[in-house]
Parts: C-alpha cells; structure tokens; sequence
C-alpha cells in the first residue's frame, strides 16, 4: 500500500491557482465512455451533462456477442478517432486533430480503458471503480472476486437473467447510498441482450493487465468508491501504485458507481485533472 496515497482533491485545491481556471475550455478534447456489465451508457449521461466542453463518445458494447467484439467494438471506437473512420461515431470528426483522447471506463469498461491505453490509444484514462484484473484468489479478497461467482452468474442467467442482473445491481450501491435513495436512480435492467451479458461475464473473468500497468505512461485519474463490493478499493490501490502517472480521488461512502449522485462533483474533478495534464504537457521542459 501506498505511503502516503496521493489525495487528488487535495493536490488540485492546492494547485488550482496555478493552472487553467475551470471555467476555460480544452482545447477539442474527446472522451471515449465505457460503460460496465449490463449498464446502459445512459448511466454516464448526468455526469456528461456537467461536462460540456467535452465531446462526448458512448460506446455500445451492449452491441457484443463474445468477448472478441467487445474488444473490437472498444478498440474500433478509439482507432476511429485517428483513423478517420468516424461511420459509428460521427461525434468525432469534428474534434480529430484539436485535441486528445481521453477514456473514460466503468468497472468491465475500466479493463477495456486499460486494454486501449495499453496500445496507444489514450492521451489520458479516467477510470471508475476500475481494476486491472476482476477475478483473484480467495487470498486476494480485498482485490477482486473469485471466479466462481462469476462462473455461477454465467450459469443463473440462462434460468433468470433478469434475476442475476437484481442481485448484482444490489451488490452496486453501499450501506449509505441505499439509505440515502440512490437505488432509484440506476437505469433499468434488460438494457443487454443475454449474449452480451455472458461475452461480458467471460471479458471479466479473462482480462489481465496487471503486468502492463507500468509501461501505461498517460495520465490516469483513478475515481473509486470506499465502499465498493465489486471492485475493493484495494484495487484502486493496486493501480495507483503500478501507474507512473496516476491520481487517485477515494469516495467515501461511495460503492461501485462513484459518480452516481456525485456527478458535479466528480465533473468537477475531471475537469481540474484534465486542465492540469494539460498544463503540465504545455509547460516547458527545463
């Protein structure tokens, strides 16, 4: 474990008069969003809302049969932007060459974001209740689930999709976010096809980056719960320690969605991280 871990609410407070006001706008800056297991991308929708100097790039994964085109339709949205081939995500076109990349990835969409920066894709990572492997041992509790409960969910949802999709949704929000009323502000389930469901369950229990975190050189704002039962907060940690260049903004109370019913908040913090990449890639070297 990190000593001390970075706060990077307080390392923005105290640089904020330093950097770019928050009121000015990137310069063409892209966020590609990915979305987790079985959650529409429409979740992410109030946080975009406060951030709208940013353009904005769903990526439907619900779209994947197998954990191959999640992959492709993930890597193809990225490609895109510096391809040129914008037919999916015509969003794009106009901010290619103005600006940069960023990813932004939830939970199953954190280990796609990792996957792209990995390869080049990303100018910068925003990554939410993310980890660089979901299955690990039972030694490995405070990092991920075994893969038992995964091969178990795989199993259940061809009985009762719709009841697997209830007991992970109850699993997604924390003591104190229950109470406070969050439930009803998740998107219904049944927004996947069962098809993708299960390519996503597989995605999950198959994807490992954990070697290449050091050689993802972007800048990473990492954004995680305190409180988060899919994804430990010894995940984050995890990250944090093996990415040359992250920052870590803790949740408290927070369970697996952070941003859920904190999306000023969090917008705020993106916008501060972004400004001050950005300034660090403008200033001189000495």
């Amino acid at each position: 474990m990190t000593n001390p871990i970075r706060i990077f609410a307080n390392r923005a407070s105290r640089g904020a008069s330093a950097r770019t006001p928050t009121t000015a706008k990137p310069r063409g800056a892209v966020i590609l969003w990915l979305t987790g297991w079985s959650m529409p991308e429409t979740v992410f929708a109030e946080l975009q809302s406060h951030l709208p100097e940013f353009v904005h790039a769903p990526v439907r994964l619900s779209c994947a049969e197998t954990p191959e085109q999640m992959r492709a339709l993930a890597e193809t949205a990225a490609a895109a932007w510096f391809t040129g081939t914008d037919g999916a995500l015509p969003s794009l076109a106009s901010s290619r060459r103005s600006g940069k990349l960023l990813i932004a990835g939830w939970s199953l969409g954190g280990l796609l974001a990792l996957r792209l920066a990995a390869r080049g894709f990303a100018d910068g990572l925003v990554l939410f209740g993310a980890t660089a492997r979901f299955v690990r041992s039972k030694e490995q509790a405070n990092l991920g689930w075994p893969d038992a409960v995964l091969r178990h969910m795989a199993a259940s949802i061809a009985k009762d999709r719709l009841a697997v999709e209830a007991r992970f949704r109850q699993r997604l929000l924390s003591d104190e976010e229950k109470k406070t009323g969050f439930c009803p502000e998740l998107p219904p389930a049944g927004s996947w096809p069962t098809a993708a469901l299960l390519a996503g369950i597989q995605l999950l229990r198959t994807e490992i980056h954990v070697p290449a975190l050091p050689e993802i050189a972007c800048p990473t704002l990492l954004v995680h719960g305190k409180e988060d039962e899919v994804c430990p907060y010894g995940a984050a940690e995890e990250l944090y320690e093996r990415l040359p260049q992250a920052e870590i903004l803790p949740v408290e109370g927070g369970g697996h969605i952070p941003f859920l019913g904190r999306e000023a908040v969090i917008a705020e913090a993106i916008r501060r991280w972004s400004h001050g990449t950005q300034a660090a890639c403008d200033s001189p070297s000495v």
